[in-house]
């Protein structure tokens, strides 16, 4: 399974293309789709084109089955609030438009998925990232070892979730 992670935001979103082979873990390509860097003056709305546009790019060249994007965080600042939630939309429209199958997690599930507690500092996240695909090294920016993690969490996660769908409708 191929799965393109997301940890959205306006200014630096973060993507990473990950897949499984049996146990094994593999990331094909990460970075962020930095809309800041070269020009900030660019419109919320010509941000969001670019992320829309990278997004594309990637579902077009590496063909994901699946699109996981980390829930949003609330936090006291509502302006990034309202920020990365239009992100969100349009990471989340995105996807469907190409046929992705969605998952969300908040950034809890991420961490226990990758460290076993909820509770895990960015570092240990960052190091299991390291462990478990057999990375040199550690990844960076954040943004883009985010979304490895979010990728990650959906490729340990899906296996349970189909499951416990198929389940669910034997059952009915």
């Amino acid at each position: 399974m191929r799965v393109l992670g997301i940890d959205p935001g306006t200014h630096r979103c973060g993507y990473a293309v990950a897949e499984s082979a049996g146990s094994k873990l593999k990331v094909c390509c990460y970075g962020v789709f930095d809309t800041q860097e070269k020009n900030k003056n660019l419109s919320n709305a010509e941000r969001l084109f670019k992320i829309k546009q990278g997004l594309c790019g990637l579902i077009e060249s590496y063909k994901p089955e699946a699109l996981s994007v980390e829930r949003l965080f609330i936090n006291n600042n509502m302006k990034t609030a309202i920020s990365v939630g239009e992100a969100r939309g349009v990471i989340l429209l995105c996807g469907f438009e190409s046929g992705l199958s969605i998952a969300e997690y908040t950034p809890q599930q991420i961490k226990s998925a990758l460290t076993g507690t909820g509770a895990a500092s960015k570092e240990q996240v960052a190091q299991m990232i390291k462990v478990l695909t057999g990375l040199s090294e550690i990844p960076k920016p954040d943004d883009a070892a985010d979304a490895i993690a979010c990728a990650i969490c959906h490729l340990q996660s899906a296996p349970f979730l189909e499951a416990t769908k198929r389940a669910v409708l034997k059952a009915v």
